[in-house]
């Protein structure tokens, strides 16, 4: 069997199986599309690498123990990985300052990771621990924000396939989004309501 031709979740069988080198193939696969989204987070190649690294240690630990079941989305299960561990890197160095993570602390805003609008829908997910919070949140946002951010966020949908939906440029999509997670932010500050960082 050629392993290049096999589909990511017949290449997880095939490593559990006993063939390493499927996951050899399942790294080349998707390395590109991975490092690029943690190099566009942490802006450092040494940095990147190690975060890609120990993505990977965590995916091979995960599959050995048994607990891989994404039925089948294996680049959105390494992508929230990923995340995750960019998240903790930024919460490493604050904390390496002595200061603490809160949307009200003035000093670190999850927010401040959003690069133009153009994040991805497993960095929305991964950004809050409560979701009914941003739900409850979200019901408060003017309907054209709250539509793009709803089908971006729980409907996993691009933003090509947005703007061709409600018949806007895939811009006018990424600046709703923009004002949308900017009035969120608003209104955590108005309200007083904690959401804290997500954290594994």
């Amino acid at each position: 069997m050629l392993l290049e031709k096999v589909d990511d979740q017949g290449l997880v069988r095939a490593y559990l199986g006993g063939r390493e080198e499927a996951l050899e193939v399942l790294v080349n696969r998707h390395q590109q599309a991975i490092f690029s989204y943690i190099m566009s987070k942490v802006k450092d190649v040494e940095l990147a690498n190690d975060i890609f690294q120990d993505a990977f240690i965590k995916v091979i630990n995960t599959l050995k123990a048994g607990r891989y079941n994404e039925e089948g989305k294996f680049l959105p299960w390494v992508m929230r990985i990923s995340h995750n561990l960019v998240i903790d890197t930024f919460r490493k160095e604050q904390r390496s300052r002595s200061q603490t993570i809160s949307n009200r602390s003035g000093e670190f805003d999850i927010f401040d990771i959003i690069d133009n609008g153009e994040e991805d829908v497993y960095e929305l997910q991964a950004l809050f621990s409560d979701t009914q919070k941003v739900r409850a949140l979200m019901d408060e946002l003017p309907s054209e924000q709250y539509e793009v951010i709803y089908k971006r966020l729980y409907c996993d949908m691009s933003f090509k396939c947005i703007a061709e939906e409600l018949d806007v440029s895939i811009n006018t999509c990424l600046g709703r989004m923009r004002y949308a997670l900017i009035n969120l932010r608003k209104m955590i500050e108005r309200k007083g309501v904690r959401i804290e960082v997500y954290a594994k």
